[in-house]
């Protein structure tokens, strides 16, 4: 019994040294891009302006999720394609539910200290789609058909409207 009371009182003091998350949690996480139709040109840069990656989708790139001490990372991604209007994505971290787990092991250090310094307090989302939609080809010859909801439309061009149902 004795011996029991000694590693518990050895490893007590080891457990509050540590972060959940920091234990459990990862480094970078894989981000799989796609896109429809698929072959577009992506670039990733984060939140102040660094390119992180340039490529075509599909693809997956390993990214992290923690920027410095209590700050996450974000991300944004410029989908490209010719013939097709340019889309974009936001990639922001949250907050990981391992992080959670400094309330029953890790303590006031795990929280305030260890998890937000590795910056595994952090996640990212695992997947993101892109749809594309086709540009039109503008033909100034030819009178053009535009559908716009009446919040489009500005006051002055209002009383011009005629009710058609």
């Amino acid at each position: 019994m004795k011996l029991k009371s000694m590693i518990i009182a050895l490893l007590l003091p080891l457990l509050s040294l540590t972060g959940c998350a920091t234990i459990v949690g990862k480094d970078a996480f894989p981000l799989t891009i796609n896109s429809n139709p698929d072959g577009a040109n992506i670039i990733i840069v984060d939140e102040s302006g660094k390119k992180m990656f340039s490529g075509t989708t599909p693809t997956t790139v390993s990214l992290t999720a923690g920027r410095s001490y209590f700050h996450a990372k974000s991300y944004h991604i410029t989908f490209s394609k010719p013939g097709y209007a340019d889309q974009y994505a936001d990639v922001k971290a949250t907050l990981s539910g391992w992080y959670f787990g400094n309330i029953l092991f890790g303590g006031l250090i795990g929280i305030l200290i260890v998890d937000p310094i590795s910056g595994k307090m952090w996640k990212l989302q695992s997947d993101i789609t892109a749809n594309l939609s086709q540009k039109l080809a503008m033909n100034t010859d030819q009178p053009t058909l535009k559908i716009m909801t009446l919040s489009q439309i500005p006051e002055r061009l209002r009383k011009h409207l005629i009710r058609i149902n």
